[in-house]
């Protein structure tokens, strides 16, 4: 099933639409609070469509990234009893949250430059850093810095892969899809 083939097509088309850097503006800003798709997938066919504009794309994803996770800790630190709260426990998400602030305690600081470059959810990030009144700061310099390599290292591996990288992920993309859906349930099973 070439499910993904279509998928990376349809990505490649709109990278090249003229509205695609307010696409990945909004993509990125979302991701950070609660969209479930990385703005890597727009990121990436965009630095391909046009290698001259892709270190732009990756500051563009990055900014957008930051503000959305300045947005979530907004949310966590004001709005998460009233509203936050009620929607984690109504979505079956408390042990993710609990497991969250484990981190946090074990790792301080460190879970969320992790969280920023991996793509382990930052969003829950975001939003635990804010109920848990980590320092503001901090906050912002490390996700600046962890989205920033993350995006930037995407960008630049489009950027001077070229037309030979364009042509594996078309040859190989298939494969890359349903090996990360595969371990992306892997990953729920571990840590759910």
């Amino acid at each position: 099933m070439k499910l993904f083939q279509h998928l990376y097509n349809a990505c490649l088309r709109w990278a090249k639409h003229k509205h695609a850097q307010y696409y990945l503006f909004v993509m990125g800003f979302s991701e950070s609070v609660f969209f479930p798709i990385p703005p890597d997938v727009m990121l990436a066919p965009m630095s391909l469509a046009k290698p001259q504009k892709a270190w732009f794309y990756a500051m563009i994803t990055t900014l957008s990234s930051v503000l959305g996770g300045i947005f979530g800790y907004m949310l966590g630190a004001y709005a998460f009893e009233s509203y936050i709260q009620p929607l984690i426990v109504e979505w079956g998400y408390q042990g993710k949250l609990e497991l969250a602030i484990s981190w946090f305690k074990e790792y301080g600081i460190g879970i969320v430059f992790l969280a920023g470059f991996s793509p382990i959810p930052y969003k829950i990030f975001t939003l635990s850093a804010g109920f848990l009144n980590m320092a503001f700061l901090p906050f912002i310099v490390v996700s600046a810095i962890s989205r920033g390599m993350r995006f930037y290292l995407v960008a630049g591996l489009m950027y001077w892969g070229g037309e030979k990288m364009e042509e594996k992920l078309r040859q190989y993309i298939d494969w890359i899809g349903w090996i990360t859906i595969a371990l992306a349930i892997v990953a729920y099973f571990i840590f759910r």
